[in-house]
């Protein structure tokens, strides 16, 4: 057998035997010795004791854990030293395995231990939320978690309810607006917010965190979508925004760099889905939207300024005529400079010639020789050719071609005044040439009042002197341009809707009439004209017309014509406080008559009430009717004649009552 050598005393490593008593008997008489072999090394003892009470004594303790070592391997056993006061046990190491193994096995009965204890926690939880909300569960801000769903709707609408009625703030960037949840036909539905919120869950690991979180449930409500489009549409102008490029502005002569800005254009449909989804939780809904993008940049905008705006009005520009000099100054440039996107993130810029020729025009009036064209007036009742006149002027297209280029100049800051002989646009020799020498064309009407009377005048008075060559085509509306208050026109009666109304400019179809009947005569090709909705007596039926422009002064209804004669046509008028005359004047080459035919299809007028506290002004009203007008024109240079009908159909003027109607007469 091995031998195991004592490591804990100087004793003699050869094999000891051990001496055992194997059959002693009652007597305490001799023993036979049997030898037996050990498998372990014990330290020496002392020589037999002469009891059992000493050999007691001698026996060495056993570890703690000694029923740790396995039987029948090979162990050590430990040391036993005598003392004087007693004996003690050293405890034999370890191995690795066997301290892993102890490990394990107090680790499996801890992890049963907490499985235990979390079951029995698990249970309970569960037994004790069964029914109630789930834990950590939040409304818009209100906790219900934990709640039964009677008690949570209760506290959803103790909580939500008051502000529910209050105005709901729509975002989108940076504007907003808000909307009244009543007229959008919103309302909350509590038991199915609750309903939202589901039951308590099963998962324990669901439960154990729900008890460091919570989960938001967004609120059920219910609104009439139609109606929610609509208060949005109404709201969408403040929340849409049109782009903006990047320009520079001028505060005197200061440049101002302005950046662009995107625009945002938002989509009602999602608009409608968020709100309905949103609006009773705390703070703004954010409403969806598309960017609308700008060619411009910040930067780009930034290089303009400092490139041409600022070097631009940093001192002023010298324009050299013959004799006489100009300064473009700094505030003028100003006003003159443009700036536009030059489609690559900056800025184009440009000059507005006619503000910068304003502003230096004035100071060289000296050296120009304006030019004049050729009138023609009616002097003793007939016409007269004013002569034309040549001038002396500046070209300033060419004046200014490298305007840009010195403006952006440190030094030397002059352009030179292109001066060219200007002759007249319209020369004696032309206007002799148009054979205008007669009235060929005349017509008449009255009994307007004074405010149309002044319109009609204004009206006059621009048309006064208007030439129309042969084969031109003449606009009222384009010849006048806009008439409204800044033009020098008023408020004055108009028809509208049946009834009598007021509107700037009204009494103009007077003059409109005048006019048509005047070419009509002058045997003119009608190119646009259009009659009344309803016949005034004052004008010939189914031989007048009306003209109206917009808001803009952008042309409606017109009253157009063509001169088809060989000469030019003159066209003067003479107004009077009650009348109005308006006379074609050129070579007499057409002689026209009108026929006017009988009243077909009368209509006989329906009633309208006009609310108490409407503007209103009672009528008798007027029976509808259809008439034909037949215009004859024989051409008397060829003897040809040639015949036009035009069929008008008037609509029955109401009877107007203003308040109540009368009451039915007694039967």
């Amino acid at each position: 057998m091995p031998e195991n050598h004592d490591q804990h005393s100087g004793a003699d490593p050869s094999t000891e035997r051990l001496r055992t008593d194997s059959d002693q008997s009652s007597t305490g008489g001799a023993h036979p010795e049997t030898e037996v072999e050990q498998t372990t090394r014990i330290p020496p003892v002392t020589p037999e004791p002469e009891s059992d009470a000493e050999r007691t004594v001698q026996i060495a303790a056993v570890p703690a854990d000694f029923s740790s070592y396995p039987l029948g391997e090979t162990q050590s056993i430990p040391q036993v030293n005598a003392e004087p006061t007693g004996w003690s046990a050293v405890v034999p190491p370890q191995s690795a395995d066997e301290r892993k193994k102890r490990g394990l096995i107090r680790a499996g009965i801890a992890a049963g231990a907490a499985v235990g204890a979390l079951a029995l926690l698990y249970i309970g939880d569960l037994a004790f939320t069964s029914g109630t909300v789930p834990r950590g569960t939040v409304v818009a801000g209100v906790d219900i978690g934990g709640l039964e769903p009677a008690a949570a709707e209760t506290q959803l609408r103790n909580d939500l309810g008051p502000g529910l009625d209050e105005p709901v703030e729509l975002k989108v960037a940076d504007r907003s607006v808000t909307i009244n949840p009543g007229d959008a036909g919103l309302e909350m539905d509590w038991a199915a917010t609750v309903q939202e919120a589901g039951e308590q869950p099963l998962n324990p690991f669901t439960r154990i965190s729900s008890l460091f979180t919570t989960r938001e449930v967004t609120p059920v409500s219910h609104g009439d979508r139609e109606h929610l489009v609509q208060a949005l549409e109404q709201v969408r102008p403040q929340l849409d925004r049109q782009p903006a490029e990047g320009t520079i502005r001028f505060e005197g002569a200061k440049a101002v760099a302005v950046d662009p800005v995107t625009g945002q254009s938002i989509d009602v449909e999602k608009a409608t889905d968020e709100v309905l989804t949103h609006w009773a939780e705390k703070g703004p809904v954010s409403i969806p939207f598309t960017e609308q993008p700008v060619s411009t940049t910040k930067d780009g905008v930034q290089r303009a300024l400092r490139e041409v705006a600022e070097p631009a009005v940093k001192s002023p520009v010298t324009v050299r005529g013959e004799g006489k000099d100009a300064t473009l100054a700094p505030e003028a440039i100003a006003s003159a400079l443009r700036f536009e996107p030059d489609g690559q993130g900056g800025l184009k810029a440009s000059v507005d010639l006619p503000t910068a020729v304003g502003a230096v025009e004035p100071q060289l009036a000296d050296t120009i020789k304006p030019g004049k064209d050729a009138e023609i007036v009616v002097e003793g009742g007939r016409p007269v050719v004013r002569p034309s006149v040549d001038g002396v002027g500046v070209n300033w297209d060419k004046s200014f071609e490298k305007l840009l280029d010195v403006l952006r100049a440190p030094e030397k800051r002059s352009v030179q005044a292109v001066y060219e002989h200007q002759p007249a646009k319209f020369t004696t020799e032309q206007a002799d040439q148009l054979g205008i020498k007669e009235v060929v064309g005349e017509f008449s009407t009255g009994g307007f009042e004074p405010a149309s009377g002044v319109n009609i005048r204004r009206t006059a008075e621009q048309v006064n002197g208007a030439i129309i060559k042969p084969g031109e085509t003449w606009s009222l509306n384009g010849h006048t341009g806009p008439r409204g208050v800044a033009q020098g026109y008023v408020e004055s009666g108009i028809i509208q809707d049946g009834r009598p109304g007021r509107a700037v400019g009204g009494g103009i179809s007077q003059f409109a009439t005048t006019l048509y009947n005047a070419s009509y005569f002058a045997g003119m090709q009608d190119v646009e004209h259009k009659a009344h909705s309803y016949y005034i007596s004052r004008y010939p039926a189914g031989r007048e017309a009306t003209v109206f422009q917009s808001p803009s002064g952008a042309s409606v209804i017109d009253v157009k014509f063509k001169n088809v004669a060989k000469s030019g046509i003159l066209i003067t008028t003479e107004w009077t406080p009650s009348s109005i005359t308006v006379k074609l004047w050129g070579t007499k080459q057409f002689d026209v008559s009108s026929q006017t035919g009988e009243r077909t299809n009368p209509t006989d007028p329906h009633e309208k009430v006009v609310p108490p506290g409407e503007p209103c002004s009672p009528s008798k009203g007027t029976p509808g009717f259809t008439v034909t007008d037949t215009r004859t024109i024989r051409d008397l240079s060829s003897g040809q004649t040639k015949t036009e009908t035009q069929r008008t159909r008037y609509e029955p003027q109401p009877i107007i009552h203003c308040g109540p109607p009368p009451p039915p007469p007694p039967q």
